[in-house]
C-alpha cells in the first residue's frame, strides 16, 4: 500500500500521530504485510490482501474476517494478541480491504535461548492455548463465510473444509503423492469420529513459530515470553485437537511435553484415545494438503517445491495411512 494510503487508513481509523515509515514484513503467503511506524513510537501492523484476481484456495476468500474475529476473541480470553483498529472487508470502497493493527511486542521464536528457556515457552504456550479453547463459537467453520455459513455439526463444517481443498487440488493439477479420489475415501472412512465434536471452540490452526513472537526483557535477568500470537488468518470455529498440527508440524505434538503440561494446567483437556489420534489424523492431512496445494498458484519456486515433495507429501502419506491403520 502507498503511503499516502497509508495515511489515509491511519486518518480513518482515528490515529493521531504521524507518519515516520512502513516496511514491508516477510513471512506472509496471501497477504501483504506492513508495520507502520509512528512519531510517537507507536507501530502498527497493516495486512492487505491481493486482488480478487489474483488465483488462491476457496477457504482463503476474506481470510481478514477470520483474523478480524479471532484477535477480538482471543483478546476476550485474555491471550496476548494483537488489538485490531481498524478493518474494511469491502474491496469496493475508498481504501479497499484492509485490517490495520497494534503490534505485539518481540520478534519470530527463534532458536537463540537454553533448553530451560525453550522447555518455559512451549510450557507458556500451553496455558495460552488452553485458553484458546475455552472460546466458544456461533457454529462451526470458517466464520470468513468463504465456504458458506457456519455449520450446526462439526461434521459437515469439515467434510466442507476437506471437500474444498480437494477441489483446489483438482483445480490446480496439485502433485499429491496420492490421487484426489484416494485421499477422498481415505478421508471419509474417518469422517465418524468427527462426531464427539459437540462444541465449536476458537481453533488459530496456524502456530507454528514463525507465527509467535517472543521478547526478553532487558536486563541480565530477564526471562523470554510470549509476547503474542500473531496471524490469526487461518483460524475457524472447531475441534481444538486440530491446533495441536501446526503446533507440532512435522512432528508429533504427544511428545512436546512442556506443552502438554502447559495446556492441562489452565484446564485444557487432551486425551490421545483412538477418536482423538483418528481427528488429529484428519487435520495432519487437510494441513499437509493445504501445503502442497498452495504452492501452485503462489508458485514459490523450485527449492520449495522440493522441500514440499521430500518432507511433507511423506507427511500427508502417514497421516492417511494412520486414518487406515489399527490404533496406536
Amino acid at each position: 500500500m502507498s503511503e499516502g494510503r497509508v495515511r489515509r487508513v491511519l486518518e480513518r481509523a482515528g490515529v493521531s500521530a504521524g507518519l515516520v515509515s512502513c516496511r514491508g514484513l516477510s513471512g506472509g503467503t496471501y497477504n501483504a504485510v506492513e508495520e507502520v511506524l509512528l512519531d510517537d513510537g507507536s507501530r502498527y501492523v497493516l495486512k492487505t490482501p491481493p486482488p480478487e484476481a489474483v488465483p488462491g484456495l476457496r477457504h482463503e476468500r476474506d481470510l481478514l474476517v477470520s483474523e478480524a474475529e479471532f484477535y477480538r476473541a482471543a483478546a476476550a480470553a485474555g491471550v496476548p494478541v494483537p488489538r485490531v483498529v481498524a478493518a474494511s472487508f469491502d474491496a469496493s470502497g475508498p481504501l479497499g480491504r484492509y485490517l490495520l493493527m497494534t503490534a505485539c511486542p518481540g520478534d519470530m521464536w527463534g532458536s537463540a535461548f537454553t533448553a530451560e528457556e525453550q522447555g518455559a515457552l512451549r510450557a507458556e504456550l500451553g496455558r495460552h492455548v488452553a485458553l484458546l479453547h475455552r472460546v466458544p463459537g456461533p457454529g462451526f467453520g470458517y466464520p470468513s463465510g468463504a465456504l458458506g455459513p457456519l455449520a450446526a455439526d462439526w461434521g459437515s463444517a469439515f467434510r466442507g473444509m476437506y471437500a474444498a481443498v480437494l477441489d483446489d487440488a483438482r483445480r490446480y493439477g496439485a502433485r499429491l503423492p496420492r490421487s484426489v479420489d484416494d485421499v477422498a475415501r481415505t478421508a471419509a472412512r474417518a469422517y465418524g469420529a468427527l462426531d464427539e465434536v459437540a462444541v465449536p471452540r476458537l481453533v488459530h490452526f496456524d502456530l507454528w513459530r514463525g507465527n509467535i513472537l517472543v521478547e526478553r526483557p532487558a536486563g541480565p535477568d530477564g526471562a523470554p515470553g510470549i509476547g503474542g500470537l500473531i496471524d490469526g488468518e487461518r483460524m475457524f470455529w472447531g475441534d481444538p485437537v486440530a491446533d495441536f498440527v501446526s503446533l507440532a508440524v512435522l512432528g508429533d505434538i504427544e511428545q512436546d511435553r512442556d506443552f502438554l503440561t502447559g495446556y492441562q494446567e489452565v484446564g485444557g483437556r487432551v486425551e490421545f484415545d483412538r477418536p482423538a489420534r483418528l481427528r488429529l489424523a484428519l487435520y495432519r492431512s487437510y494441513l499437509y494438503l493445504i501445503m502442497l496445494v498452495e504452492t501452485v498458484p503462489r508458485d514459490m519456486g523450485a527449492e520449495h517445491d522440493a522441500w514440499l515433495r521430500d518432507r511433507v507429501a511423506p507427511e500427508l502419506v502417514a497421516a492417511l495411512d494412520e486414518l487406515d491403520g489399527p490404533a496406536r
